[in-house]
C-alpha cells in the first residue's frame, strides 16, 4: 500500500538563517512559499524525514544548508511511499569536506555527490555502484 499516495502528509520546511523547521502542508504555501514566522524568509522544503538538529548546533545546521540549497529533500521513502530506501545525506562537515572536494577534482556536480554514500565509487546507468 502506498504510504504518501493514500493521505496528505505535511512536510518539513526550514529556516536555514534561523535554523529552525516546521510542518506544513505543501498545498498552503503562498505564490512565494512558506514564510519563516521568526524572519519572514522564504523556507526550504526539506521533505518528509527530515529530522532537524538542535538550534545551537551551528555546525550541522551548516550541512543542512549546503544539502537544501543544493535541492535535495530528506526522504527516506520511494516517492509514492511503497518501498523505503532511504537515501544518504551527508551529516557532518567533514563528510561535507570530502565530497565539495571530489567535485572540484572530478568535475561531479555537487548535487549527486551529496546523495552518495562514498563520494569516490562510481555510479552504473541504473544508480547503482559499479562492480568489479
Amino acid at each position: 500500500m502506498c504510504t504518501y499516495f493514500s493521505a496528505h502528509y505535511k512536510l518539513h520546511y526550514a529556516c536555514t538563517a534561523c535554523r529552525v523547521s516546521h510542518k506544513r502542508h505543501p498545498a498552503a504555501a503562498g505564490r512565494d512559499g512558506h514564510a519563516c514566522p521568526r524572519c519572514g524568509a522564504r523556507m526550504l522544503c526539506a521533505g518528509h524525514d527530515f529530522a532537524a538538529p538542535r538550534r545551537s548546533d551551528r555546525k550541522a545546521w551548516t550541512v543542512v544548508t549546503a544539502v537544501l540549497n543544493a535541492g535535495l529533500r530528506y526522504e527516506g521513502f520511494e516517492p509514492c511511499g511503497c518501498g523505503r530506501r532511504p537515501a544518504f545525506r551527508p551529516r557532518t562537515r567533514a563528510q561535507l569536506r570530502a565530497r565539495r572536494v571530489v567535485a572540484a577534482r572530478t568535475g561531479t556536480p555537487l548535487a549527486e555527490l551529496l546523495g552518495r554514500a562514498d563520494p569516490l565509487t562510481p555510479v552504473t546507468a541504473d544508480g547503482g555502484p559499479t562492480r568489479r
